[in-house]
């Protein structure tokens, strides 16, 4: 009996249809969502690797590969496993960024970039118009506010109407006794971060109590000076009667630092020094480094090294897992790794077996969590503003100890 050709032609359809859907997604997900398959999530992400002051972030993919590969021993994301491509390098070049961006999404189709830590983020734009979640360092303002980019601890850059994250001042003020009547100088590379960073500061401490001696964001940043005497010397005058500030605070990276603690200390300052960047045991192996750090008070913004919660211990496991069974030094660079990837893990898994772009992003809209490596979590208030928690640690003979505890802070207005 023959069919009738509207049958056919039907059925022909029907197949052709199941077919192409089968060969263009391997019989899952639509082709539609880029970077998820049946059983698998792709991920990428991009890492200051390099450096021209030598300066490198490169455990950061250690950190995120780490978390993946647990994720992964447990089963997966609803059922998919994370195939995390690694860390590309940008140098800490904007041009680079960009183009790994471009790169990982284009040719390497990733669903997210989780981790991104660079002082630069020139791919950011593009990011968000191709709606990739993106996670990495909230220390840019590129991650406060567009919908798709989120800080693993929140947005560390405040903005207009949004609020300021105290740790720091609050800590040092814990540290010298109190604010009342104490001197801050805070120095930044004459870059746009720098410049940022030296009014954000400004604010925090002299909302903290403090008075605001010095505030200058005047080293070059591309060039690390051979001769800080010009600095110093203008820094250890600006205290109250001429005098040397009570605390010098550098929002600078690591080479910088050890020049310009090497000159204070020469120059015979007693105060407190402090960063938020020199929390790594690799830097102590140097004899002259160790020396130029000894006594440095490190801001952090997750839970110290030395702690012993569930949480910290979870967490070296994974790293010592993931770099073949060794004990390698903790670092903050694998915390920066390791908790990006956690939060795209946990709003991920929030999303459900169903996972696109905008059903993560439904999920972010409502996520919360309690008791992290860096506190509290909550989204989109992350977008916005940062978790409001840390810790200070001093390098002391060789070693670093907890100065002030981790600890929450209420945040302040940001004007």
């Amino acid at each position: 009996m023959r069919r009738p050709l509207r049958v056919i032609t039907a059925t022909f359809a029907l197949l052709l249809v199941t077919a192409c859907n089968s060969a263009s997604s391997g019989g899952s997900t639509p082709s539609s969502v880029r970077g998820v398959t049946a059983d698998t999530i792709k991920v990428g992400g991009i890492v200051s690797m390099t450096s021209a002051s030598g300066y490198s972030k490169k455990d950061t993919d250690l950190g995120a590969r780490a978390r993946y590969d647990r994720a992964n021993a447990e089963g997966g994301i609803n059922g998919r496993k994370i195939e995390y491509l690694g860390a590309e390098d940008d140098g800490q070049d904007p041009a680079r960024n960009l183009a790994a961006a471009r790169k990982l999404v284009q040719q390497d189709k990733v669903f997210a970039v989780s981790p991104m830590s660079s002082v630069t983020f020139a791919g950011a734009d593009f990011l968000e118009a191709q709606k990739v979640p993106t996670v990495g360092w909230g220390t840019l303002p590129s991650f406060c506010g567009p919908a798709h980019l989120y800080g693993f601890n929140g947005c560390l850059v405040p903005m207009p109407g949004g609020t300021l994250n105290q740790t720091w001042p609050e800590g040092l003020a814990a540290v010298l006794g109190g604010s009342r009547g104490k001197s801050v100088a805070l120095i930044a590379g004459d870059n746009d971060a720098g410049k940022f960073g030296i009014r954000t500061f400004t604010q925090g401490f002299k909302a903290a109590g403090f008075q605001v001696a010095y505030a200058k964001a005047v080293v070059p940043a591309t060039s690390m000076p051979s001769d800080w005497s010009a600095y110093t010397k203008e820094i250890l005058r600006s205290g109250p009667g001429g005098g040397a500030p009570d605390a010098v605070v550098s929002v600078m990276q690591t080479p910088y630092n050890i020049g310009l603690f090497t000159a204070l200390k020469r120059s015979g300052y007693k105060g407190v020094i402090s960063d938020p960047t020199d929390y790594d045991p690799g830097l102590l192996a140097k004899d002259a480094t160790k020396q130029a750090l000894d006594g440095v008070h490190v801001l952090l913004q997750f839970q110290p090294f030395e702690s012993d919660s569930p949480a910290m211990r979870q967490f070296k496991a994974d790293i010592k897992k993931a770099a073949g069974g060794e004990d390698v030094p903790l670092n903050m660079h694998m915390m920066t790794g390791y908790m990006s990837a956690d939060l795209f893990l946990s709003i991920a898994r929030k999303a459900g077996k169903d996972l696109t772009v905008e059903s993560f992003q439904q999920a972010a809209a409502g996520f919360s969590d309690t008791g992290t490596l860096v506190g509290d979590r909550a989204e989109p208030k992350g977008q916005k503003e940062s978790f409001g928690c840390g810790a200070l640690v001093r390098l002391k003979n060789g070693r670093y100890e907890v100065a002030v505890p981790f600890k929450c802070y209420p945040p302040i207005p940001f004007g």
